[in-house]
Protein backbone atom coordinates (compact mmCIF):
# COMPACT_ATOMS: atom_id res chain seq x y z
CA UNK A 1 0.00 0.00 0.00
CA UNK A 2 1.58 3.43 -1.23
CA UNK A 3 1.32 6.38 0.95
CA UNK A 4 -1.09 8.37 -1.17
CA UNK A 5 -3.73 5.41 -0.55
CA UNK A 6 -3.11 6.16 3.44
CA UNK A 7 -5.48 9.48 3.75
CA UNK A 8 -2.28 11.79 4.28
CA UNK A 9 -2.42 15.47 2.69
CA UNK A 10 -0.46 16.74 -0.44
CA UNK A 11 1.93 18.86 1.89
CA UNK A 12 2.49 15.64 3.79
CA UNK A 13 3.14 13.53 0.85
CA UNK A 14 5.39 15.88 -0.82
CA UNK A 15 7.27 15.80 2.14
CA UNK A 16 7.94 12.32 2.03
CA UNK A 17 8.61 12.37 -1.46
CA UNK A 18 11.44 14.64 -0.49
CA UNK A 19 12.67 12.49 2.02
CA UNK A 20 12.76 9.51 -0.41
CA UNK A 21 10.10 7.57 1.32
CA UNK A 22 8.11 5.69 -1.26
CA UNK A 23 5.84 3.02 0.35
CA UNK A 24 4.92 2.79 4.43
CA UNK A 25 5.97 0.20 7.00
CA UNK A 26 3.39 -2.34 8.39
CA UNK A 27 3.01 -0.21 11.69
CA UNK A 28 2.59 3.43 9.40
CA UNK A 29 -0.32 1.41 7.53
CA UNK A 30 -2.18 -0.18 9.77
CA UNK A 31 -1.89 3.13 12.64
CA UNK A 32 -2.06 6.00 10.42
CA UNK A 33 -5.66 5.23 9.03
CA UNK A 34 -6.76 4.86 12.49
CA UNK A 35 -5.22 7.65 14.44
CA UNK A 36 -6.96 10.09 11.43
CA UNK A 37 -9.73 8.73 12.28
CA UNK A 38 -9.13 10.49 16.15
CA UNK A 39 -9.24 6.58 17.88
CA UNK A 40 -6.72 6.19 20.70
CA UNK A 41 -4.02 3.28 19.37
CA UNK A 42 -1.70 1.16 21.58
CA UNK A 43 0.96 0.54 19.13
CA UNK A 44 3.12 -2.72 19.42
CA UNK A 45 6.24 -3.06 16.97
CA UNK A 46 10.15 -3.92 16.89
CA UNK A 47 12.55 -1.30 16.66
CA UNK A 48 13.71 -0.38 13.45
CA UNK A 49 9.88 -0.48 11.62
CA UNK A 50 8.94 3.14 11.83
CA UNK A 51 7.06 3.89 14.62
CA UNK A 52 7.81 7.30 14.34
CA UNK A 53 6.23 8.62 11.81
CA UNK A 54 3.49 6.31 12.41
CA UNK A 55 2.13 8.63 14.74
CA UNK A 56 4.13 11.46 13.64
CA UNK A 57 2.49 12.18 10.40
CA UNK A 58 -1.38 11.59 11.11
CA UNK A 59 -0.49 14.46 14.26
CA UNK A 60 0.74 16.96 11.99
CA UNK A 61 -2.09 16.31 9.57
CA UNK A 62 -4.88 16.39 12.67
CA UNK A 63 -3.63 19.53 13.74
CA UNK A 64 -4.00 21.46 10.41
CA UNK A 65 -2.93 24.99 11.13
CA UNK A 66 -1.27 26.54 13.73
CA UNK A 67 -2.82 27.51 16.51
CA UNK A 68 -2.12 30.16 19.81
CA UNK A 69 -1.20 27.20 22.21
CA UNK A 70 0.17 23.73 22.36
CA UNK A 71 -2.07 21.22 21.16
CA UNK A 72 -0.08 17.87 20.81
CA UNK A 73 2.27 16.75 23.23
CA UNK A 74 4.85 13.49 22.71
CA UNK A 75 6.53 12.40 25.71
CA UNK A 76 10.03 10.58 25.47
CA UNK A 77 11.98 9.00 27.78
CA UNK A 78 15.66 10.21 26.86
CA UNK A 79 16.78 13.59 25.68
CA UNK A 80 17.98 12.24 22.31
CA UNK A 81 14.66 10.44 21.44
CA UNK A 82 13.26 13.79 22.16
CA UNK A 83 15.41 15.71 19.93
CA UNK A 84 14.84 12.63 17.17
CA UNK A 85 10.90 13.30 17.56
CA UNK A 86 11.31 16.78 17.09
CA UNK A 87 13.27 16.37 14.32
CA UNK A 88 11.08 14.42 12.38
CA UNK A 89 8.52 16.80 13.32
CA UNK A 90 10.04 19.05 11.31
CA UNK A 91 11.02 17.08 8.21
CA UNK A 92 7.38 15.79 7.69
CA UNK A 93 6.17 19.40 8.40
CA UNK A 94 8.77 21.36 6.67
CA UNK A 95 5.50 22.47 4.22
CA UNK A 96 3.38 23.11 6.63
CA UNK A 97 3.27 26.21 9.25
CA UNK A 98 3.43 24.07 12.10
CA UNK A 99 5.75 24.61 15.01
CA UNK A 100 7.56 22.32 17.43
CA UNK A 101 10.31 22.46 19.89
CA UNK A 102 11.80 19.70 22.28
CA UNK A 103 11.94 20.28 25.99
CA UNK A 104 14.82 17.95 28.34
CA UNK A 105 17.12 17.75 31.02
CA UNK A 106 20.44 18.32 30.83
CA UNK A 107 20.77 22.00 29.50
CA UNK A 108 19.74 25.37 30.17
CA UNK A 109 15.81 26.04 29.95
CA UNK A 110 16.26 29.36 29.04
CA UNK A 111 15.83 28.61 25.13
CA UNK A 112 13.16 26.12 25.83
CA UNK A 113 11.35 29.05 27.61
CA UNK A 114 11.84 31.76 25.16
CA UNK A 115 10.46 28.70 22.63
CA UNK A 116 7.35 28.65 24.48
CA UNK A 117 6.67 31.86 24.50
CA UNK A 118 7.05 32.29 20.73
CA UNK A 119 3.93 30.05 20.71
CA UNK A 120 4.48 26.10 19.57
CA UNK A 121 1.81 23.89 18.10
CA UNK A 122 3.92 20.46 18.88
CA UNK A 123 6.25 19.72 22.12
CA UNK A 124 8.35 16.92 22.49
CA UNK A 125 9.51 16.29 25.99
CA UNK A 126 10.79 14.76 28.69
CA UNK A 127 8.79 14.22 31.90
CA UNK A 128 11.47 15.52 34.31
CA UNK A 129 11.71 18.59 32.45
CA UNK A 130 8.43 19.20 31.24
CA UNK A 131 7.33 19.04 35.00
CA UNK A 132 9.95 21.74 36.08
CA UNK A 133 8.22 24.11 33.61
CA UNK A 134 5.09 23.11 34.54
CA UNK A 135 5.57 23.93 37.94
CA UNK A 136 7.23 27.32 36.98
CA UNK A 137 3.82 27.52 35.19
CA UNK A 138 5.74 28.22 32.20
CA UNK A 139 3.82 26.13 29.71
CA UNK A 140 0.27 25.56 29.70
CA UNK A 141 -1.22 22.72 28.62
CA UNK A 142 -4.87 23.25 28.59
CA UNK A 143 -5.42 23.25 25.35
CA UNK A 144 -3.63 19.48 24.42
CA UNK A 145 -5.37 17.42 21.73
CA UNK A 146 -3.36 14.81 21.35
CA UNK A 147 -0.83 12.94 24.12
CA UNK A 148 1.64 10.07 22.45
CA UNK A 149 3.87 8.19 24.98
CA UNK A 150 6.34 6.73 22.92
CA UNK A 151 8.98 4.19 23.87
CA UNK A 152 6.67 3.69 26.89
CA UNK A 153 8.18 0.43 28.04
CA UNK A 154 11.60 2.22 28.81
CA UNK A 155 9.73 5.18 30.49
CA UNK A 156 8.33 2.62 32.75
CA UNK A 157 11.52 0.84 33.62
CA UNK A 158 13.56 3.66 34.01
CA UNK A 159 10.62 4.89 36.64
CA UNK A 160 8.36 7.52 34.75
CA UNK A 161 5.39 5.92 35.76
CA UNK A 162 4.58 8.59 38.29
CA UNK A 163 5.48 11.50 36.16
CA UNK A 164 3.78 10.31 33.50
CA UNK A 165 0.30 9.93 35.70
CA UNK A 166 0.88 13.80 37.07
CA UNK A 167 1.35 14.96 33.50
CA UNK A 168 -1.79 13.17 32.19
CA UNK A 169 -3.77 14.75 35.82
CA UNK A 170 -2.86 18.09 33.79
CA UNK A 171 -4.16 17.84 30.31
CA UNK A 172 -7.94 17.89 29.09
CA UNK A 173 -9.97 14.37 29.91
CA UNK A 174 -11.49 14.94 26.58
CA UNK A 175 -8.24 14.43 24.36
CA UNK A 176 -6.36 11.74 21.91
CA UNK A 177 -3.98 9.13 23.51
CA UNK A 178 -1.36 7.27 21.69
CA UNK A 179 0.92 4.64 23.15
CA UNK A 180 3.72 3.13 21.43
CA UNK A 181 5.98 0.89 22.33
CA UNK A 182 8.57 -1.79 21.56
CA UNK A 183 7.18 -4.21 24.06
CA UNK A 184 3.79 -4.72 26.08
CA UNK A 185 4.67 -6.04 29.83
CA UNK A 186 1.78 -5.94 32.20
CA UNK A 187 2.56 -2.74 33.38
CA UNK A 188 1.59 -1.17 29.18
CA UNK A 189 -1.29 -2.77 29.53
CA UNK A 190 -2.74 -1.54 33.16
CA UNK A 191 -1.10 1.71 32.13
CA UNK A 192 -3.67 1.78 28.73
CA UNK A 193 -6.46 1.03 30.78
CA UNK A 194 -6.40 4.09 33.09
CA UNK A 195 -5.11 6.94 30.49
CA UNK A 196 -7.18 5.35 27.44
CA UNK A 197 -10.70 5.55 25.97
CA UNK A 198 -11.71 1.83 24.05
CA UNK A 199 -8.09 2.39 22.06
CA UNK A 200 -6.80 0.08 19.00
CA UNK A 201 -4.46 -2.91 19.78
CA UNK A 202 -2.11 -2.56 16.54
CA UNK A 203 0.51 -5.23 16.75
CA UNK A 204 3.31 -6.04 14.32
CA UNK A 205 5.72 -8.98 13.84
CA UNK A 206 5.31 -10.41 17.05
CA UNK A 207 6.35 -7.91 20.11
CA UNK A 208 9.20 -9.82 21.79
CA UNK A 209 10.80 -11.69 18.45
CA UNK A 210 13.89 -10.06 17.10
CA UNK A 211 13.66 -8.64 13.22
CA UNK A 212 14.45 -11.66 11.52
CA UNK A 213 17.43 -10.28 9.27
CA UNK A 214 19.55 -10.08 12.66
CA UNK A 215 22.05 -13.10 12.69
CA UNK A 216 22.64 -13.98 16.17
CA UNK A 217 25.84 -15.14 17.98
CA UNK A 218 27.22 -15.46 21.51
CA UNK A 219 30.61 -15.59 22.97
CA UNK A 220 31.37 -17.39 25.99
CA UNK A 221 34.24 -15.74 27.45
CA UNK A 222 35.84 -14.62 30.90
CA UNK A 223 34.95 -11.34 32.12
CA UNK A 224 38.77 -10.04 32.32
CA UNK A 225 39.01 -11.28 28.78
CA UNK A 226 36.47 -9.39 27.13
CA UNK A 227 38.48 -6.16 26.05
CA UNK A 228 41.07 -8.48 24.23
CA UNK A 229 37.99 -10.47 22.78
CA UNK A 230 36.23 -7.18 21.23
CA UNK A 231 39.93 -5.86 20.37
CA UNK A 232 40.19 -9.43 18.41
CA UNK A 233 37.01 -9.12 16.42
CA UNK A 234 37.76 -5.80 15.71
CA UNK A 235 40.69 -6.76 13.81
CA UNK A 236 39.50 -9.94 12.37
CA UNK A 237 36.07 -8.77 10.97
CA UNK A 238 34.73 -5.27 9.36
CA UNK A 239 32.36 -4.31 11.70
CA UNK A 240 31.75 -0.64 10.92
CA UNK A 241 29.37 1.02 11.85
CA UNK A 242 29.47 -0.37 15.00
CA UNK A 243 27.40 -0.37 18.39
CA UNK A 244 28.71 -1.53 21.88
CA UNK A 245 26.55 -1.82 25.03
CA UNK A 246 28.05 -2.06 28.58
CA UNK A 247 25.83 -1.69 31.41
CA UNK A 248 27.57 0.45 33.59
CA UNK A 249 28.94 4.64 32.84
CA UNK A 250 31.98 3.16 34.30
CA UNK A 251 32.42 0.39 32.24
CA UNK A 252 31.52 2.92 29.40
CA UNK A 253 34.44 5.22 29.95
CA UNK A 254 36.82 2.53 30.68
CA UNK A 255 36.21 0.87 27.15
CA UNK A 256 35.99 3.92 25.43
CA UNK A 257 39.80 4.76 26.90
CA UNK A 258 40.89 1.14 25.55
CA UNK A 259 39.57 2.06 22.15
CA UNK A 260 41.15 5.31 22.27
CA UNK A 261 44.57 4.47 23.01
CA UNK A 262 44.78 1.70 20.36
CA UNK A 263 43.52 4.59 17.60
CA UNK A 264 39.98 3.81 17.15
CA UNK A 265 37.29 6.57 16.21
CA UNK A 266 34.96 6.07 19.09
CA UNK A 267 32.59 7.56 21.09
CA UNK A 268 30.69 7.26 24.32
CA UNK A 269 27.04 8.21 25.36
CA UNK A 270 25.66 7.34 28.72
CA UNK A 271 23.72 9.55 31.44
CA UNK A 272 26.67 11.03 33.25
CA UNK A 273 27.79 13.27 30.25
CA UNK A 274 26.56 16.31 29.27
CA UNK A 275 24.13 16.99 26.56
CA UNK A 276 26.11 18.46 24.36
CA UNK A 277 29.12 15.66 24.71
CA UNK A 278 25.76 13.15 23.89
CA UNK A 279 24.44 15.17 21.47
CA UNK A 280 27.92 15.20 19.50
CA UNK A 281 28.73 12.18 20.08
CA UNK A 282 25.42 10.29 18.90
CA UNK A 283 25.66 13.09 15.64
CA UNK A 284 29.10 12.23 15.26
CA UNK A 285 28.63 8.64 14.66
CA UNK A 286 25.70 9.24 12.67
CA UNK A 287 27.86 11.34 10.21
CA UNK A 288 30.48 8.25 10.25
CA UNK A 289 33.19 10.77 12.40
CA UNK A 290 32.87 8.01 14.52
CA UNK A 291 33.33 4.00 13.62
CA UNK A 292 32.24 3.11 17.00
CA UNK A 293 29.82 4.30 19.71
CA UNK A 294 29.33 2.98 23.26
CA UNK A 295 25.95 3.24 24.87
CA UNK A 296 24.50 2.64 28.15
CA UNK A 297 21.00 1.49 27.98
CA UNK A 298 19.48 4.64 29.83
CA UNK A 299 20.43 6.12 26.48
CA UNK A 300 19.79 3.03 24.18
CA UNK A 301 16.11 4.59 23.22
CA UNK A 302 17.12 7.51 21.14
CA UNK A 303 19.86 6.04 19.06
CA UNK A 304 18.67 5.51 15.71
CA UNK A 305 21.27 5.68 13.53
CA UNK A 306 20.75 3.73 9.85
CA UNK A 307 23.39 1.17 8.26
CA UNK A 308 24.40 0.18 11.66
CA UNK A 309 26.00 -3.02 10.83
CA UNK A 310 27.13 -4.91 14.17
CA UNK A 311 25.73 -4.70 18.01
CA UNK A 312 27.79 -5.84 20.50
CA UNK A 313 26.75 -6.71 23.78
CA UNK A 314 29.63 -5.96 25.59
CA UNK A 315 27.51 -7.28 29.08
CA UNK A 316 24.59 -8.65 28.84
CA UNK A 317 21.54 -6.60 29.97
CA UNK A 318 19.32 -7.87 32.86
CA UNK A 319 16.12 -9.13 30.62
CA UNK A 320 15.36 -10.13 27.38
CA UNK A 321 13.00 -7.20 26.60
CA UNK A 322 16.57 -4.73 27.11
CA UNK A 323 17.96 -7.17 24.51
CA UNK A 324 15.61 -7.47 22.12
CA UNK A 325 15.36 -3.39 21.91
CA UNK A 326 19.81 -3.31 21.93
CA UNK A 327 19.76 -5.72 18.85
CA UNK A 328 16.81 -3.72 17.15
CA UNK A 329 19.49 -1.15 16.35
CA UNK A 330 20.66 -2.92 13.51
CA UNK A 331 18.63 -4.19 10.33
CA UNK A 332 16.60 -1.08 10.89
CA UNK A 333 14.00 -0.90 7.50
CA UNK A 334 14.91 -4.90 6.47
CA UNK A 335 18.50 -4.78 6.31
CA UNK A 336 20.69 -7.28 7.66
CA UNK A 337 23.04 -7.29 10.58
CA UNK A 338 24.68 -9.04 12.94
CA UNK A 339 24.36 -9.37 16.99
CA UNK A 340 27.03 -10.26 19.05
CA UNK A 341 26.65 -10.91 22.75
CA UNK A 342 29.79 -11.88 25.24
CA UNK A 343 28.64 -14.57 27.63
CA UNK A 344 29.89 -15.33 31.43
CA UNK A 345 29.58 -18.17 33.27
CA UNK A 346 26.84 -15.44 35.54
CA UNK A 347 25.34 -14.56 32.42
CA UNK A 348 23.66 -18.16 31.66
CA UNK A 349 20.37 -17.94 33.26
CA UNK A 350 19.82 -14.65 31.30
CA UNK A 351 20.76 -16.34 27.67
CA UNK A 352 18.13 -18.65 29.03
CA UNK A 353 15.28 -16.55 29.42
CA UNK A 354 16.65 -14.71 26.43
CA UNK A 355 15.86 -17.91 24.12
CA UNK A 356 12.96 -18.10 25.81
CA UNK A 357 11.73 -15.30 24.90
CA UNK A 358 12.70 -15.53 21.41
CA UNK A 359 11.76 -19.26 21.16
CA UNK A 360 15.41 -19.95 19.54
CA UNK A 361 18.32 -21.43 20.25
CA UNK A 362 21.63 -18.53 20.02
CA UNK A 363 24.46 -20.53 18.68
CA UNK A 364 27.95 -20.10 20.39
CA UNK A 365 30.98 -19.21 19.02
CA UNK A 366 34.46 -20.19 19.79
CA UNK A 367 37.30 -18.92 18.20
CA UNK A 368 40.45 -21.06 17.11
CA UNK A 369 42.76 -18.28 17.00
CA UNK A 370 42.11 -16.31 20.50
CA UNK A 371 43.69 -17.24 23.66
CA UNK A 372 40.98 -17.81 26.24
CA UNK A 373 42.73 -19.37 28.99
CA UNK A 374 45.05 -17.01 30.80
CA UNK A 375 45.62 -13.40 31.77
CA UNK A 376 44.34 -10.49 29.50
CA UNK A 377 46.61 -9.24 27.20
CA UNK A 378 45.96 -5.59 28.07
CA UNK A 379 47.01 -6.20 31.55
CA UNK A 380 50.28 -7.73 30.40
CA UNK A 381 50.91 -5.45 28.15
CA UNK A 382 51.21 -7.29 25.09
CA UNK A 383 47.37 -6.92 23.15
CA UNK A 384 49.24 -6.61 20.01
CA UNK A 385 51.45 -9.86 19.85
CA UNK A 386 51.05 -12.60 18.10
CA UNK A 387 49.77 -15.57 20.07
CA UNK A 388 53.03 -17.57 20.04
CA UNK A 389 55.04 -14.74 21.38
CA UNK A 390 53.12 -13.40 24.38
CA UNK A 391 53.36 -16.93 25.74
CA UNK A 392 57.26 -16.68 25.93
CA UNK A 393 57.11 -13.48 27.73
CA UNK A 394 56.97 -12.78 31.70
CA UNK A 395 53.27 -12.46 32.83
CA UNK A 396 52.10 -11.28 36.06
CA UNK A 397 49.33 -13.40 37.69
CA UNK A 398 47.67 -11.34 39.89
CA UNK A 399 46.06 -14.34 41.68
CA UNK A 400 48.72 -15.69 42.81
CA UNK A 401 50.96 -12.41 43.00
CA UNK A 402 54.26 -14.14 41.30
CA UNK A 403 55.63 -13.62 38.22
CA UNK A 404 55.53 -16.45 35.75
CA UNK A 405 57.20 -17.28 32.76
CA UNK A 406 60.80 -17.24 31.29
CA UNK A 407 64.11 -15.32 33.07
CA UNK A 408 67.40 -14.96 33.09
CA UNK A 409 69.27 -15.78 36.19
CA UNK A 410 70.93 -12.13 36.53
CA UNK A 411 67.23 -11.17 36.24
CA UNK A 412 65.83 -12.76 39.01
CA UNK A 413 69.42 -12.49 41.07
CA UNK A 414 68.78 -8.83 41.01
CA UNK A 415 65.30 -8.37 42.61
CA UNK A 416 65.28 -8.29 46.28
CA UNK A 417 62.33 -8.48 48.95
CA UNK A 418 60.57 -5.73 50.26
CA UNK A 419 61.96 -3.43 53.06
CA UNK A 420 59.86 -3.87 56.16
CA UNK A 421 59.86 0.08 58.02
CA UNK A 422 58.57 -1.94 60.97
CA UNK A 423 61.87 -4.11 61.17
CA UNK A 424 64.22 -1.57 62.75
CA UNK A 425 68.11 -2.05 63.29
CA UNK A 426 67.12 -5.51 61.27
CA UNK A 427 67.50 -3.24 58.52
CA UNK A 428 66.42 -5.78 55.52
CA UNK A 429 63.73 -7.39 56.92
CA UNK A 430 61.38 -9.29 55.16
CA UNK A 431 57.76 -7.98 54.09
CA UNK A 432 55.47 -11.01 53.47
CA UNK A 433 56.00 -13.09 56.35
CA UNK A 434 59.90 -13.58 56.37
CA UNK A 435 61.95 -14.42 53.38
CA UNK A 436 60.46 -15.93 50.18
CA UNK A 437 62.46 -18.77 48.29
CA UNK A 438 62.97 -18.97 44.34
CA UNK A 439 60.75 -21.24 42.07
CA UNK A 440 62.20 -23.15 39.98
CA UNK A 441 61.68 -20.49 37.72
CA UNK A 442 64.14 -18.20 39.34
CA UNK A 443 61.31 -16.02 40.64
CA UNK A 444 60.66 -14.91 43.91
CA UNK A 445 58.20 -14.32 45.10
CA UNK A 446 56.80 -11.27 47.31
CA UNK A 447 59.23 -9.50 45.59
CA UNK A 448 56.91 -7.78 42.94
CA UNK A 449 57.64 -3.97 42.12
CA UNK A 450 60.95 -4.06 44.22
CA UNK A 451 64.05 -2.05 43.00
CA UNK A 452 67.38 -3.36 42.02
CA UNK A 453 70.57 -2.45 43.77
CA UNK A 454 71.73 -0.47 40.89
CA UNK A 455 68.05 1.38 40.70
CA UNK A 456 68.62 2.47 43.96
CA UNK A 457 71.97 3.84 43.75
CA UNK A 458 70.97 5.34 40.86
CA UNK A 459 67.93 6.63 42.64
CA UNK A 460 70.24 8.11 45.40
CA UNK A 461 72.81 10.13 43.42
CA UNK A 462 70.26 11.89 41.68
CA UNK A 463 68.76 12.75 45.16
CA UNK A 464 72.27 14.09 46.26
CA UNK A 465 72.80 15.96 42.19
CA UNK A 466 69.14 17.68 43.40
CA UNK A 467 68.77 18.33 47.19
CA UNK A 468 72.81 17.50 48.47
CA UNK A 469 71.30 14.50 50.18
CA UNK A 470 69.19 11.71 49.31
CA UNK A 471 66.73 12.29 52.36
CA UNK A 472 67.05 16.29 52.93
CA UNK A 473 64.77 17.14 55.42
CA UNK A 474 65.07 14.29 57.37
CA UNK A 475 68.64 14.66 57.45
CA UNK A 476 68.34 18.39 58.76
CA UNK A 477 66.24 17.10 61.38
CA UNK A 478 68.59 14.54 62.56
CA UNK A 479 71.58 16.87 62.66
CA UNK A 480 69.86 19.01 64.93
CA UNK A 481 68.88 16.42 67.60
CA UNK A 482 71.78 14.71 67.09
CA UNK A 483 70.05 11.78 66.28
CA UNK A 484 70.68 8.78 63.68
CA UNK A 485 67.82 7.66 61.55
CA UNK A 486 67.72 3.88 60.38
CA UNK A 487 66.86 5.16 56.26
CA UNK A 488 69.62 8.00 56.55
CA UNK A 489 71.97 5.12 56.39
CA UNK A 490 71.24 3.28 52.90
Amino acid sequence: MPFTELGLNPDLRRALAASEYQRPTPIQSEAIPVILEGRDVVGAAQTGTGKTAAFVLPILQRLGSPGSKVRALVLTPTRELAVQVESAARKYGRFLKLRSTAIYGGVSQRPQEEALKRGVDIVVATPGRLLDLLNQRLVNLAGVEILTLDEADRMLDMGFLPDIREVVRRLPVSRQTLLFTATLPAEIQDLTRSIQTDPVSIEIGGHRTPVNAIEQRLFPVMPHLKNDLLLHLLERETMRPLLVFTRTKYGADKLHGILERRRFKAACIHSGRTQSQRQGALDGFRKSEYDILIATDIVARGIDVQNISHVINFDLPNNSDDYIHRIGRTARADKAGMAYSFVSPADESVVRSIEKAICKKLSRIHLDDFVYDGPSALKSGHANLPTTQRSSEKVFDRSSFRFGGRSSGSDSASRTPFRNAKAGRRGRADAMQGRRTADASGWVEGTIGLQTEQERMELKQLQRRIFGSSFPQRKKRDRASGSTSFRSRY
